[in-house]
């Protein structure tokens, strides 16, 4: 057992994930009251039980938060047309606010094809890439789910983000660079100077050394040991990957030695990515029914 005594302060995503819930269960019964039912539907192509879990659980927190949550299992074998029509009969469906496409998909598929099919409104991932150049442009959209996830953590904990020097190692278009276009902008959590550094820079640690918050985002396990870090910085894990089952993170959690706080190896990021996803669906319902600018 290791005797490393933990200085840095956690950063849970849970209590923020709660709150998040929280406020999307009172839209939901509010847009119930006023006779409409927000829908979340969900696609899984192939036989992947990782996969086929995380619809269950996301199906589970949808009936928990009052929404309908129509799913379509389509066999590995499926074709692209396949995917294409299933996604096309959603878009074509008024009862249906928000769609997820459970990822990955088999290898034969193109992920990126069929997310273009996708109505940009109903894209609770937020990576559709209208909504990608949506963000880069300030206009409303749905938000990527981790990236806003990880702007709304930081608030939460009261981690001040204005101003400061933020870093992402990671340059991917699920995290690292909505993540940068997000903290860029104009308003209280945000407007940091934000740099975006990768494994292609031979030298990044220089860069990740002086961040005041330094969120890692390669999906590389262990890539960010306390030698990378400044003293009292804040860490942010929002990189992983899995063998399996077992999640491997980016950020080595001998980090906590030095961070001045960072997020916990489980139960950081991820409640609140999933929590974000909800209030994508959420918005989406509102702004079918006409009411997006009400609470």
């Amino acid at each position: 057992m290791s005797t490393t005594m933990t200085t840095a302060r956690l950063l849970p995503g849970g209590p923020v994930a709660e709150m998040i819930l929280a406020e999307v269960a009172d839209g939901v019964a509010r847009l119930r009251a006023a006779g409409v039912t927000p829908a979340l539907a969900t696609v899984l192509v192939g036989d992947d039980e990782a996969s086929a879990g995380y619809i269950r659980i996301k199906q589970r927190q949808a009936a928990e938060l009052g929404f309908d949550s129509p799913h379509v299992r389509l066999p590995a074998s499926a074709s692209q047309a396949d995917l294409h029509a299933v996604l096309a009969d959603f878009n074509a469906d008024p009862g249906v606010h928000g769609v997820l496409v459970q990822h990955p998909i088999p290898g034969g598929l193109d992920y990126d094809r069929a997310l273009q099919v996708l109505d940009p409104d109903s894209d609770v991932d937020g990576m559709h890439p209208v909504n990608m150049g949506r963000l880069a442009l300030g206009l409303p959209a749905p938000l990527p789910c981790t990236p806003a996830g990880i702007e709304a953590l930081l608030a939460f904990h009261g981690v001040p983000v204005s101003g400061r020097e933020v870093v992402v190692l990671g340059r991917g278009a699920t995290l690292g660079r909505p993540l940068a276009l997000l903290l860029a902008q104009k308003r209280p959590t945000a407007n940091a100077a934000v740099t975006v550094v990768h494994t292609g820079v031979a030298d990044w640690p220089r860069y990740t050394r002086r961040a005041e918050i330094l969120v890692a985002a390669a999906g590389v396990p262990g890539i960010v040991r306390p030698e990378h870090v400044r003293p009292g910085a804040v860490v942010v894990g929002g990189g992983v990957r899995y063998e399996g089952r077992r999640l491997l993170p980016d950020v080595d959690p001998s980090c906590d030695r030095v961070a001045g706080a960072i997020t916990p190896r489980v139960g950081g990021v991820g409640p609140v990515t999933v929590a974000m996803l909800f209030r994508n669906a959420l918005r989406a319902a509102r702004s079918a029914a006409g009411l997006a600018g009400q609470p």
